[in-house]
């Protein structure tokens, strides 16, 4: 099945809720020219990074960039799944920050 990108389905990022908080997938793009959020790609929020992918500078660096842009603290944000790859998988810690997230997306 192909993706459609006039399918809104296509271009919903997917958030699940767990009981530490609210999940959801990022595909990084380090070494970027600045740092932006590029959309939504396969349900994961894209977003590019000046941060280059080594010694967990990438990241540091997502791990700010998403405390600035949701209004949370760095501490709420965990990276649980691919630490070491472009695909990840983040966890907030706060139940209240599903809306922000979805207003992101339009």
């Amino acid at each position: 099945m192909s993706k459609n990108p006039n399918n809104p389905e296509d271009n919903r990022l997917k958030i699940n809720r767990t009981k530490k908080g609210i999940s959801f997938g990022i595909k990084v793009l380090p070494r970027a020219s600045r740092e932006q959020l590029a959309g939504i790609l396969d349900g994961k929020l894209k977003i590019k990074l000046t941060a280059p992918p080594v010694s967990g500078k990438a990241n540091n660096a997502l791990v700010k960039y998403l405390s600035k842009l949701l209004g949370v603290n760095k501490n709420l944000i965990k990276i649980t799944h691919g630490e070491t790859s472009t695909h990840k998988q983040i966890l907030i810690a706060d139940d209240n920050i599903e809306p922000k997230l979805n207003s992101l997306c339009k």
